[in-house]
């Protein structure tokens, strides 16, 4: 019985060990998720989005589920769309699909581009939304001179994915900070030290990222504030129907006791 117990202690031990190391591993070097700001109802936001998602998303990657005449839902006219976002040989009517031959893009990059309708939809889990997700992967890009593409990313370690937007951004690269933790010595993310300015600031990039990703969450579901605003509509009319309901059933039995 002795020996049973002890047997049991040393296998408790060793996976509160291993759990503790499992999880300082996965805090090494790894960015926490920032909130993305809400701009899904800010229709300038959505169509500056959308013209980031274009210009530098579409190249690699397709929005098999969405159609370009869906962008007049933004604010967009037809001629618009026409002129500034159908940038291929494409009809007005046509899904978003990506340029790039998928054999070519599998050969670059290891792995064929996923689609980007529904991308901040599946994105979400125990960091925070989806949005949250691409919000903090869209600004957590940093030179790494061992990785394929020359770029890496503290949200997605060892993506295969380059920065697309890097010509905004600058170039960067993480700043750490060595901490002792469960009697072992890690690394966590401080900062970011900037080696080479960008068209943008800091700020306006963070606001670039915040538009497209709210076109993506956008994308991911167009009806998503019609449906919003049908259901605040349909609770309103309940919370009335109740009270009716109420009044009527009292007036109805007032005079049975």
């Amino acid at each position: 019985m002795t020996t049973l117990n002890l047997t049991r202690k040393c296998c408790l031990a060793l996976l509160l060990a291993l759990g503790l190391a499992v999880s300082a591993q996965a805090n090494v070097g790894k960015a926490n998720w920032d909130k993305a700001p809400n701009k899904t109802t800010d229709l300038a936001a959505l169509q500056h989005g959308a013209k980031l998602f274009v210009n530098y998303c579409l190249n690699c990657h397709s929005a098999a589920f969405q159609r370009y005449t869906q962008l007049q839902d933004l604010g967009l006219t037809p001629s618009q769309i026409k002129d500034n976002l159908l940038l291929t040989n494409g009809k007005f009517g046509d899904t978003m699909k990506a340029a790039i031959d998928p054999r070519q893009a599998k050969g670059w990059f290891g792995v064929n581009p996923p689609d980007l309708t529904v991308i901040a939809r599946s994105r979400a889990g125990a960091g925070g939304t989806g949005a949250d997700y691409l919000y903090t992967y869209m600004r957590s890009f940093y030179v790494d001179e061992s990785r394929p593409t020359g770029w890496n990313n503290l949200a997605f370690p060892n993506v295969a994915m380059p920065h697309v937007l890097w010509e905004l951004q600058g170039l960067r690269r993480p700043v750490y900070e060595e901490v002792k933790e469960h009697g072992e010595v890690v690394r966590i993310h401080k900062g970011w030290e900037q080696i080479r300015p960008g068209s943008m600031t800091n700020p306006q990039y963070d606001q670039a990222v915040a538009d497209l990703v709210a076109y993506l969450q956008w994308m991911g579901e167009p009806v998503q504030n019609t449906r919003v605003r049908i259901g605040i509509g349909v609770l309103l009319f309940l919370g009335v129907l109740s009270f009716f309901t109420w009044r009527l059933n009292a007036a109805y039995w007032k005079d049975i006791k």
